[in-house]
């Protein structure tokens, strides 16, 4: 555990530096002797690490989630990290993500159908129908999100 706990510790410093330590401590509401503790190699702070509360905050200004990518690697995950942040929620709310999936959902179609008149999937053709099924489970996160805002009520 040792080893994990000073790979986050490091993720954790890499975060806090990368949204700058006066931004950290407003998003967070800790101090900065508080910060500094979650990422502090002494024996003393061995065992505390950033809540979550305080990575989800950080993140969503960091230009990298690096906690989370980090616990990621750690099970063997990887992520695909895009600029796009598509967890902001559109205007259109529930009924246009419904929209925008049967719309992506049937791009996905048009390019296995024209895929498939040879009866080989090419490469482009692979990356192409990956890009849309990418863009499907966007759409789908976002459909996710709306169903958390409303069983939150």
């Amino acid at each position: 555990m040792a080893n994990v706990g000073n790979y986050l510790k490091k993720h954790s410093e890499a975060l806090v530096k990368d949204v700058g330590i006066e931004t950290a401590c407003a998003l967070s509401g800790k101090s900065k002797a508080t910060l500094g503790r979650y990422y502090s190699d002494h024996v003393e702070h061995a065992d505390r690490f950033m809540p979550v509360d305080v990575v989800a905050a950080l993140e969503e200004k960091a230009s990298y989630p690096h906690v989370t990518a980090a616990l990621a690697e750690l099970k063997g995950i990887t992520l695909h990290f895009e600029e796009d942040r598509r967890n902001t929620r559109s205007p259109g709310g529930m009924n246009s993500d419904v929209i925008a999936l049967s719309q992506r959902f049937a791009m996905l179609m048009a390019e296995y159908h024209t895929s498939m008149v040879d009866g080989d999937i090419s490469v482009n053709e692979a990356k192409r129908m990956l890009k849309e099924t990418l863009e499907i489970q966007k759409v789908l996160i976002d459909i996710k999100m709306h169903l958390e805002d409303e069983t939150a009520r």
